[in-house]
């Protein structure tokens, strides 16, 4: 090639260049401007209650945005540091596959069943005005509501300031930290309705129902919204990007902790949002190392009585209590599911599958940076780790007095024959991890985790980990007969892990056994 001819094969492939990068940032700009019409101006409707597939039509046709709404949506697209991305997981379903969801489906009891949507308060037509909707799943028997231009008054909230260091709060009652709604605790922007309460008990008992929850909070919250008109709608800070409010119980119990990430997951999900949402804590919790998850799943995370003064919201969703998950129901229900690949389902959808559980595990993993390549090896360890969870003390909230209640009498000897039982393992090797939960960050614990072939451990919350666990992993929980409780059978059967337990007369295994049960796993693994 001559040097002219070189010269202008440089300036063809620059002018390629160029015109691909503009059509990339065209079509990236229009597919964010669409895709977040869909999802963040507030839907008029003249049905007060329709279904699922209704809210997708309104999503599709309703276009109305005012241009301070393009202008924050563009501010956003070009700072990735403010509203994370959602991640790419292989075990991801549309959220909107199928908006005919059957009550009792396993789709219903872990994905989309939240299908009835009741406009409360619906936006005029000039948009000037704030609205309210929830979507009520009958299976589940929970709502998961939403708003635009909510403000929420922090002095009208009675509990404790939250976030505070658990070393300044030793002592402090639970009560304090559990949330008391004034009147007027959080208002919505009206539109000269004569009715100042959003909503009416019937409402509550119909899409909110407390059921067996003695202190249900979002109901509480609800409850306290009034509708107010232009001149009372003040706002000292107007927070403009999807904020979830989200209201912790056993904040400080990994179990419990998870059944809140997957309901602020899942309305994530249903509401649709185009980014990883804000959170914000209405409750005055201390600090806990479970407080990490929560940053890294979502965009940021703060506590209600650390703001100052009335704050706005131009989009607020109400996260169900973890209480309500099918993850805390079916310790009590039958939900018979069982997990399926995400792939096979899109093929064949089938009522008593899901993949959901997997794909919530995935994303738990990648908010702390773990590849979830469907194709990737992710047990990138030589020969096999046995995971065994430990139970030990530590400080876990401001009236436990750290120490944790025994499970295994004999853990530390149990551990102790398991790894003699791989040094003298002749087929392969095995490395047995000692899993100290307590005292690892989670990311360590995350780690430990996916590169685990088996994870063993006594009936206790550190075992609820194994929802981010790998396809292939096998459980094997040892249960004391004072602790005889389904929770971690049932989350490997939805997952669709093999499962295994050693059933304990009181809390004493002998360690013969728990080896001789691993032996015959390892020979199962070709090991």
């Amino acid at each position: 090639m001559n040097r002219t001819q070189s010269k202008l094969f440089k300036i063809v492939l620059s002018l390629f260049a160029l015109n691909s990068v503009s059509l990339f940032l065209y079509f990236s700009s229009h597919y964010h401007h669409t895709h977040q019409q869909s999802h963040h101006r507030p839907l008029s409707g003249a049905d007060h209650i329709t279904s699922l597939s209704d809210k997708n039509r309104h999503f599709l046709t309703d276009t109305r945005r005012t241009q301070t709404d393009n202008h924050r949506l563009q501010n956003n697209h070009n700072n990735s540091d403010y509203l994370k991305p959602w991640p790419i997981l292989p075990s991801y379903l549309p959220w909107t596959q199928n908006p005919n969801v059957s009550a009792g489906s396993c789709e219903a009891y872990f994905g989309n069943g939240f299908s009835r949507r009741v406009d409360v308060l619906p936006a005029n037509t000039g948009g000037s005005s704030g609205w309210f909707r929830c979507f009520f799943s009958e299976t589940l028997q929970s709502s998961i509501c939403e708003g635009g231009s909510v403000r929420m008054v922090p002095e009208r909230i009675q509990m404790s300031k939250g976030g505070e260091a658990i070393e300044e709060v030793i002592g402090r009652d639970e009560d304090e930290e559990m949330p008391k709604f004034q009147t007027g605790a959080f208002e919505i922007l009206g539109d000269g309705r004569k009715d100042k309460n959003l909503v009416q008990r019937d409402f509550l008992n119909s899409y909110i129902p407390a059921r067996m929850i003695s202190q249900h909070t979002i109901r509480r919250l609800i409850t306290s919204i009034r509708v107010v008109e232009d001149n009372e709608f003040h706002c000292d800070q107007w927070i403009e990007e999807p904020t979830i409010l989200v209201t912790r119980f056993e904040y400080a119990n990994l179990f419990h902790t998870v059944t809140d990430w997957y309901s602020a997951y899942v309305s994530s999900r249903v509401t649709e949002l185009p980014y990883r949402p804000h959170l914000v804590f209405v409750d005055g919790h201390c600090k806990t190392a479970l407080e990490e998850t929560w940053r890294a799943l979502f965009s940021s995370v703060r506590y209600a009585k650390n703001f100052t003064g009335a704050v706005c919201f131009r989009h607020v969703v109400l996260s169900p209590l973890g209480y309500e998950t099918a993850l805390f129901k079916g310790t009590n229900e039958d939900i018979n599911c069982e997990g399926a690949s995400a792939h096979d389902l899109w093929q064949n959808p089938n009522d008593r599958k899901t993949a959901r559980l997997s794909e919530f595990g995935e994303m738990i993993r990648t908010a702390f940076g773990f590849s979830v390549n469907r194709h990737g090896n992710e047990k990138s360890v030589s020969g096999h780790n046995v995971l065994f969870v430990r139970r030990e003390n530590y400080l876990a909230h401001p009236r436990h007095g750290g120490r944790v209640e025994s499970r295994l009498s004999n853990e530390q000897e149990v551990f102790d024959a398991l790894q003699s039982w791989a040094s003298n393992h002749p087929e392969c090797k095995v490395n047995i991890v000692n899993g100290l939960f307590a005292h690892m960050p989670m990311k360590e614990q995350l780690r430990a985790i996916q590169e685990a072939s088996v994870i063993v451990g006594a009936h206790g919350a550190g075992l609820t980990h194994i929802v981010s666990a790998t396809p292939k992993t096998v459980i094997l929980e040892i249960i004391s007969s004072l602790f005889r409780r389904p929770h971690f059978e049932l989350i490997s059967h939805w997952k669709g892990l093999e499962y295994h337990a050693i059933y304990l007369a009181e809390s004493y295994a002998s360690p013969a056994v728990v080896t001789e049960r691993l032996h015959r796993i390892m020979k199962s693994l070709g090991c």
